[in-house]
C-alpha cells in the first residue's frame, strides 16, 4: 500500500528556505508514469499547486512559485523534497504531497487539478514574523 508522509519543520522564519520532505512507502518513487506533487492550502483558501517531479525526474513548478521552488528526489530513500526559498506570511499552509500514475502526462493538466490517488496527511507549516 502507497503511504506519502510529510515531514520538516513546521515554523520558518520570513526570508529563510521552507523545506519538507515527503517519504513514500509501499511503492517506488521511480515507477513508471507516477507523478509526485507538492500542493498546498493556506489558512482559509482553497488547494494551491505548488509543483511536481516525474517518475523520470522532470519537475515543473506553478508560474507564481517558480522563480522560489525546487522540487527534488532522492531515489535512494524514496523521497520528494521541496524547497521554497525566500518565505514570507503568506507561504504558511498546510503542505501536501500528493501522487498519481499518469499515462498520458501533460504539464497544463495539473495547474488547478488535485486528482491524486495518493495524498500525505499534511504538515502545518508557519512562516513568522
Amino acid at each position: 500500500q502507497v503511504q506519502l508522509q510529510e515531514s520538516g519543520p513546521g515554523l520558518v522564519k520570513p526570508s529563510q528556505t521552507l523545506s519538507l520532505t515527503c517519504t513514500v512507502s509501499g511503492g517506488s518513487i521511480t515507477s513508471d508514469y507516477y507523478v509526485w506533487s507538492w500542493i498546498r492550502q493556506p489558512p482559509g483558501k482553497g488547494l494551491e499547486w505548488v509543483g511536481l517531479i516525474t517518475y523520470d525526474d522532470s519537475s515543473y513548478y506553478s508560474p507564481s512559485l517558480k522563480s522560489r521552488t525546487s522540487i527534488s528526489r532522492d531515489t535512494s530513500k524514496n523521497q520528494i523534497s521541496l524547497q521554497l526559498s525566500s518565505v514570507t506570511p503568506e507561504d504558511t499552509a498546510v503542505y501536501y504531497c500528493a501522487g498519481r500514475i499518469d499515462h498520458s502526462f501533460a504539464i497544463n493538466r495539473y495547474q488547478g487539478n488535485y486528482e491524486y490517488t495518493y495524498w500525505g496527511q499534511g504538515t502545518q507549516v508557519t512562516v513568522s514574523s
